[in-house]
């Protein structure tokens, strides 16, 4: 039993103290926090304004497998816009298990 609960404490220390596999990428820069990350961040600011909003997300599984589009295009399609006057990011990291990079589009 005191074996299994080292194991458990030493697991818990060495994910909390090495960065994960999965790390979120986003903007200009990213953070990485070794146990959760969760945060958006500003983009490109144009001159228009805007009522609809599109959002298109890629995500990883351990750093192995990653997909999905998150390019302003497939934003923009995702929202039905035409024109863009905004670009925001959001980015999740839990555990290095899991990460997504959101590219978030806001115009009409």
């Amino acid at each position: 039993m005191k074996n299994i609960a080292m194991l458990v404490i030493l697991g818990a220390a060495a994910v909390s103290v090495i960065p994960g596999c999965a790390i979120a990428t986003g903007g200009q820069g990213y953070l990485s926090g070794s146990i959760y990350s969760g945060y958006k961040m500003g983009g490109a600011v144009g001159t228009g304004t805007g009522t609809k909003t599109g959002e298109a997300c890629a995500s990883s599984i351990l750093g192995v497998f990653a997909s999905g589009d998150a390019s302003i295009a497939a934003a923009k399609a995702a929202g039905g816009l035409t024109q863009v006057a905004h670009v925001d990011h959001s980015v999740t990291s839990i555990l290095g298990i899991y990460a997504s990079s959101c590219t978030v589009v806001v115009g009409q």
